[in-house]
This record gives C-alpha cells, structure tokens and sequence, in this order.
C-alpha cells in the first residue's frame, strides 16, 4: 500500500509545495520512504528517500524541485522493500523521460523482467514490481512511437493510449499509477478491477485549470482542489503541460472490485473512494456489529463502547449508538509512533504497541467493557491491549473486530503475513478469543461488511475483493505456488532478517 499524487499547475507555477503538503495528507498510506519528482518544460528535478515526508524534504531539497507538473510518493514498507533504492517515482531517460509512481502490486513482476530483457532490451536495477512497470510502460511508449522522427514533438495522445492497452495486457495484479513525462504532461491510469484508488480533482487558476490526480480524494480538499472524480478501472488520463485533458477507456474487460480494506482500515475517513464515503462505510460497520451482538449476546451487560484508536473510533460509534451502550475514550494514543499494522518485523512491532498506547484506568475500573478493532491479524496487539484492559481495573473484557476474521495473503499491495502467523488462522472464534485472553470475541460476517461498505454508494461496484477474508482472487495469475512463494518473503523473521 502507498500513496501518490500528481500535479499539473498554472505554467510558471511551482508545484512541489503542493505535492509536498499532499504527501503529508497521504503519509498514513505510507511511512516508510518519500519522493517527488517535477518537470518544467525540458528538465526534471528529483529527490527521494527513505524516511517520513517531513524528514525527506528539507527546505535545501525544495528550493531545488523546480516546474509547473510533477509526481509525488510515499511508500509502504512490503518484504525487500528497505533499500532507498526502490523509493519512488522511478525515472527513466528513454524514451523522452519518464518518472513513475504506483499504489499496488504486480502478481508476474518476474515474467515481465524476463520479457524486458528479452524483447525490449531492457535491465532493471531493482527487485521492485514499480521499476518493471515502468520499464514496460516506457517500452511501449518507444514502440507506439515506432523511430518516428521528431522527438518529443512526435509524441501524441494515442501514442500513449496505445502503450497502456499493450501495458494492460502484459500486467496482473493491482496498480493505480501516475507518470510524468518530461516537458510533455501527466499520465494517470488504473487497473482494470480498480483495485486501488484513483482520484482527480480540479482548481481554477486564472484562465488556466490546474489538475490533481491523488489515491485519496483528501487530497483535494486540502490543498483547496474542487472534487472531480474517480478514474474508472481500465481508464487512462492525459493531462498535458499546457492543460489540455484527454481521458480513454484502454481495457476491454472491466470488472470494478476495489479492495474492501480500503474502507476497514487503510484510507482516511474524510475520503470518498468510488463514490463511498469512508466515515460512513466505517459508521454502519459498528452499526452491523451491534446487532451481531444484540443477537448473540443480548444480556451483554457491556458498560462501555471503547475504540482502539484511531482505526477502530468510527466503527465503535457507529457501535455504541446501535447498542445504546455509552462510547468512551479509554485509551490515550502517543501520535508518533507509527501504524503498527504496517511495520516490518515483529520485534518491531511489539515494541511499538507497548510505546503507542496507555489507558485511562477510570474508564475500565470496575466495568464491563466492549473494546473495538477494526480488524486482528497476528493477535499481538489485540493481546496487549486486552492485557492493558484488565491492568487497569476492568471486570470483563469483550472483544469486537470490524472485519471479519483475516485468514488468507492479501497479494494486492497489503503486506500481509504469512498465513500461519495470522492469528485466526486454523482456530476457532473460542481459540482466538483464549489467544488474545478476552472474555468474549466477535467478528463482522462478511456479507455484513460488503453491504455496509456499499450502502449508499458506487452502483456500478461489481463487488469487493475480499481476498484477506474468503481467498477469492479477482485477477489472474494467484497460483498456490505463488502464495507460497509470497508467504516466504513476508514471513517475520523474513523481514527481520532483511532489517539487519
């Protein structure tokens, strides 16, 4: 999972501002590493690496990102991913300069390498799924382009649409991704299940109308851009420097199944992803898990609704004024520590939930308490927290997660663990709730979660990919062999290996 932006201002405006307080916005997609690439009318200027935005970019490095257009990213950390190397975008020279950014994960990246090699005469410097792409994408470029003579001025719209249908037909997986072609324009397109998100947005400036094009509509809103739209799954935008927007739908078979994690844990509330709200989706996931509840539980005795901050508040209210049981705030969250969920190693990660965390004690005294997740992976957090529950005083601990129990790879951009380190792997509900030590454990049902992140939204959704939770992949490709080649590379004691 990461986050990217792309900008096309007013000409002899300065971009690089604007991608940087974007960034920011996006940092909860991506902690791990930071870069921005802008473009004026013949050059680009770049810096990326390792570290949170604000650590990346320093004042010296901003004064140097010159031009009117450019692209911006922040990475999650995924097995192998460490080396500022594979920090984006990617930049490559031929043909004409392309810089890349992209949201996902390629399922074949290692047969796209080999066909680089051997049909376009290309070498990578990197394992990254991001540098093949691009790598791809430019291949294709150069043959839509086909030695005319001209150079840059030879280089048309559909030239471009062109090589992204040829790019579609040698992708599998998820990808959400923003070019920029050097002195030329921005490129936007999505995959063809709409995966991950794509967003566009617009701002008057003058005479001139300036574009965005972000993975969350947030990003709009902060930086005072109008609200556009989606980019729909298979579709390719152009905006060119000048501003100029050309828009095609470049695959044949459509089918929308965006990532339903999206809504349970990853985007921030205040987006709208394919027409859905966030804060609602996450609203009525409380709302669905109350009545669960009401039904399984009815003489509950529950005191009090408590949220895991901040992933778990929103479904928790929804919760709470379902079931008429009073929200409280019980726990006190120390803001800069990381997403733990996204952190590489699990050393790492225990550590940072013992840091992250404290409880008020006046809250859980005495009381019977219903505490609220948005989802248990591994269980280590959810035990902690339980843990901290009755050290501060509480009678009984009940457990709620929003989603439903995760028990197989997400391979569409989440890092998720290898499968026997899912706690809900191969257990019972009663199993799970003794591994986190909670007096009583609930889980959202998947048919739940599905409707409540479609209620009152995108129409055309075909469905969600609900990989994590049913094992049903929506794209091509997702062998066992694969999974399990994939399981070995994000096995813990794989990435503390890595973190060495």
């Amino acid at each position: 999972m990461c986050g990217i932006i792309g900008i096309v201002g007013s000409p002899g405006t300065q971009v690089a501002t604007s991608i940087y307080d974007a960034l920011l916005v996006l940092q909860h997609r991506g902690q791990d590493a930071a870069g921005i690439v802008t473009s004026d009318s013949e050059n680009i200027c770049h810096r990326r690496a390792n570290g949170l935005v604000r650590d990346v970019f320093l004042e010296r490095h901003m004064k140097k990102l010159v031009g009117s257009m450019g692209i911006g990213h922040v990475r999650y950390p995924t097995a192998g991913s460490n080396s500022s190397a594979e920090a984006q975008p990617f930049y490559t020279n031929t043909p004409f300069g392309v810089s890349l950014a992209h949201n996902g994960n390629l399922n074949n990246t290692p047969d796209i390498i080999s066909g680089l090699l051997e049909y376009d005469h290309r070498r990578i410097n990197t394992s990254s799924d991001s540098e093949a792409l691009l790598n791809l994408f430019a291949a294709e470029v150069q043959r839509s382009v086909n030695g005319r003579p001209g150079g840059m001025d030879a280089l048309t719209e559909d030239d471009i649409f062109r090589a992204i249908e040829r790019t579609h037909m040698r992708l599998e997986g998820s990808y959400s991704v923003v070019c920029l072609i050097t002195g030329w324009g921005l490129v936007a397109f999505r995959d063809p299940n709409g995966i991950r998100p794509l967003f566009l947005g617009k701002r008057e400036s003058g005479e001139f109308t300036e574009r965005l094009v972000s993975s969350e509509s947030v990003a709009c809103k902060a930086l005072g851009f109008e609200l556009d739209r989606d980019v729909i799954p298979g579709e390719a935008v152009i905006v060119r420097i000048g501003g100029e927007v050309y828009s095609k739908r470049c695959h044949k078979k459509i089918q929308h199944t965006p990532c339903v994690f999206e809504h349970v844990y990853f985007a921030r509330p205040d987006s709208v992803i394919d027409g859905i709200s966030v804060h609602q989706a996450r609203l009525k996931l409380g709302e669905s898990l109350a009545r669960r509840i009401l039904e399984n539980l009815p003489d509950h005795k529950i005191d009090a609704v408590i949220p895991v901050p901040d992933s778990g508040r929103i479904a928790a209210l929804g919760l709470s004024s379902e079931l008429g049981v009073p929200y409280r705030e019980g726990f006190v969250k120390n803001r800069y520590i990381g997403r733990t969920f996204i952190m590489p190693g699990q050393s790492m990660r225990k550590d940072s939930v013992r840091k992250k965390l404290n409880t008020v004690d006046d809250e859980f005294r005495g009381k019977n308490v219903l505490i609220v997740d948005d989802s248990i992976v591994r269980g280590n957090t959810s035990r902690r927290i339980v843990s901290m529950a009755r050290e501060a005083g509480a009678s009984r601990v009940l457990f709620a997660s929003s989603s439903p129990p995760i028990i197989h790879p997400n391979v569409y951009g989440i890092d998720m663990p290898a499968r026997e380190e899912y706690v809900a792997y191969g257990k019972t509900n009663e199993q799970i709730c003794d591994t986190i030590g909670a007096d009583w454990l609930i889980y959202q049902n998947l048919e739940d979660l599905v409707n409540s992140c479609l209620a009152g939204g995108e129409s055309s959704l075909a469905n969600f990919d609900c990989s994590c939770f049913n094992g049903v992949y929506v794209t091509g490709g997702v062998t066992e062999e694969y999974l399990m080649r994939v399981e070995n590379s994000r096995s813990d004691s794989k990435k503390e290996q890595a973190s060495v």
